[in-house]
């Protein structure tokens, strides 16, 4: 019984919370859908500049001599923790459906994180076509099959752009990291709207693991993971500046009333009207006014207090007969 009773209330809140994302993506998926096509837009350049890439010798660097090359057998860690990261920042970003410790909505949160990704990987496009490096990774070397590209046959070929061997494959694209756009991006998200101290500190340390994991892989120069670290942290803040900051969920109000009464024992009315507060709240956010509808008239009713109380402070300071 137990268990039933508490997957009923499950069930009710993974509802409400989808009800209520369906509205907001109904409303805001043009930069949703734009965001998505972009990631393969950034797919399709960096198959491009396989083309371009002509294998070499590799360059000075001081990463590949402090760091010991952990060769080919080993190259999977770097990967393994990068999946690692971005499957915990998914699910992550899904809890509210399931928890009631909800700072956000999760389509405002991917719309901000997949404008942090598009700002960077437009840099980063830029980047590596200018200058076209020798590739460090194993089958980017001279005397790999998979180093240069023969022309393609035709359009198509360059536009399925060979998914997944043509992106795990790749040549060419090295300043910067990929990698490192999607890991920073993930870590700066979560410590700007995660609520566990120790998870920020560890995901900052899992960054500076993966950071060292790509150079000592040989896949990336260090050159290319240094730049990521600062431009990606440079992107990321200009463009959080521009967009208008999300609501705090953390008061916890439901969106829905599923209930007569609560487990507070707030009656059928008072659910009504926090329902009404937060509707009144949903619509301000789905106008783009950001502004907390219920801090409004707490402001507006502290204003009036005020007001009332200076009203009386002057009528009880002047002297009557006057």
């Amino acid at each position: 019984m137990y268990i039933a009773r508490e997957a009923t209330k499950l069930w009710r809140k993974v509802s409400a919370e989808t009800t209520a994302e369906l509205q907001l993506l109904l409303e805001k998926w043009q930069l949703l859908l734009a965001g998505l096509v972009f990631q393969y837009i950034h797919g399709l350049a960096a198959r491009g500049v396989h083309y371009l890439h002509r294998p070499g010798p590799l360059l000075q660097d001081l990463g590949f001599m402090a760091l010991p090359e952990l060769g080919q057998e080993k190259g999977y860690l770097s990967e393994s923790v990068f999946t690692f990261i971005f499957i915990s920042f998914l699910l992550w970003s899904f809890h509210p459906f399931i928890y009631h410790s909800k700072r956000f909505y999760t389509v405002l949160l991917w719309r901000r994180v997949l404008a942090f990704l598009v700002a960077s990987q437009f840099l980063r496009i830029i980047t590596f076509y200018s200058t076209q490096l020798p590739g460090p990774n194993y089958h980017c070397r001279e005397g790999s099959k998979l180093a240069t590209l023969p022309p393609p046959n035709n359009a198509l070929e360059v536009l399925l752009i060979n998914f997944p061997r043509g992106v795990l494959f790749g040549c060419g694209d090295l300043i910067f990291s990929s990698h490192m756009i999607f890991t920073l991006v993930f870590v700066r998200t979560y410590y700007k709207y995660g609520s566990n101290r120790l998870i920020k500190l560890l995901a900052w340390l899992m960054a500076i693991i993966q950071s060292l994991l790509i150079i000592a892989s040989r896949k990336h120069y260090t050159v290319d993971v240094v730049v990521a670290w600062y431009t990606v942290n440079l992107a990321v803040f200009f463009v959080d500046k521009k967009l208008p900051e999300m609501p705090d969920r953390t008061n916890g109000l439901p969106l829905l009333p599923v209930s007569s009464k609560d487990k507070d024992g707030r009656t059928k009315e008072e659910l009504h009207k926090l329902d009404g507060r937060m509707r009144d709240e949903f619509h301000k956010l789905l106008n783009g006014n950001t502004v907390d509808a219920t801090d409004r008239r707490q402001r507006l009713q502290m204003n009036g207090k005020h007001g009332e109380d200076m009203s009386h402070s002057v009528s009880d300071a002047t002297p009557t007969g006057t």
